[in-house]
């Protein structure tokens, strides 16, 4: 069993609670216009193989053995698995997971939600805590702002509901397109319905990934939207926090 491999990073904190080991998983079915990790998208590793620190194939063991260098660094966090979509490759992460609760390390999949089967399903048998993606509550622009339409992702937020599974939410906020009033009101509204989800974490619009769009010689999708400024994300905060009882960042 092989996984691909994007990237690591040993010490992540803004991906799950506390000190983690960030895996990079190669892939992903999506093509969202804000998107800063173009180079994940490919499901093979021709040409990143030496973009990243630790891009390469894997076993899980491998993968392991790589996680126990740094175990007494992430004690108190743990591991995520993010991406691309992690979900591409649900046998390797199962696998990968399995290994890493027989060593008592805390679980985390960052996913978009994209893939929901039983294959994708049987990961959460070893994930301790699920990050999903919410692009936009507006089925009208999810196809043309994501390249899917936005079925799976409610599959997954059922599904999460349904077994209890900690659930964070990440919501990315884009000036002209998801800073609106209608759908940020949308996307409360949606988070307060499920009881599993414990936090919401709102990142604004970043432009970091540009020079990567062009190093790859591919448009920038959005080319001329400025990015989030920080006062306007706090106010956003704001809003979700007297209407939400749950954390909100």
């Amino acid at each position: 069993m092989i996984g691909r491999i994007n990237q690591l990073e040993s010490f992540g904190t803004v991906d799950g609670p506390g000190i983690r080991f960030v895996v990079f998983f190669q892939g992903c079915p999506l093509r969202c216009q804000f998107c800063h990790n173009p180079d994940t998208w490919s499901a093979d590793l021709d040409g990143v193989e030496n973009n990243g620190k630790g891009s390469g194939e894997f076993t899980p063991e491998q993968l392991l053995t790589e996680v126990l260098r740094y175990k007494n660094y992430i004690r108190t966090g743990g591991v995520t698995a993010t991406g691309g979509e992690p979900l591409m490759q649900p046998e390797f992460l199962r696998e990968f997971f399995r290994l890493c609760k027989e060593e008592g390390i805390h679980t985390c999949l960052d996913t978009s939600g994209a893939i929901f089967n039983e294959k994708t399903k049987v990961v959460m048998e070893f994930t301790d805590l699920v990050m999903l993606d919410l692009k936009t509550l507006d089925d009208n622009l999810h196809k043309p702002y994501t390249g899917a339409t936005r079925e799976n992702n409610h599959r997954w937020m059922e599904y999460l509901q349904e077994t209890g599974k900690p659930t964070w939410i990440r919501h990315v906020v884009v000036p002209t397109i998801t800073d609106n009033k209608e759908r940020l009101q949308a996307v409360i509204d949606y988070i307060s319905q499920y009881s599993c989800i414990e936090r919401v974490e709102l990142l604004g619009y970043h432009i970091m990934g540009e020079a990567k769009y062009k190093k790859m010689g591919l448009p920038y999708p959005l080319e001329g939207i400025p990015p989030l400024q920080p006062e306007r994300l706090n106010e956003i905060r704001e809003m979700f926090r007297q209407k939400l009882s749950i954390k909100i960042l």
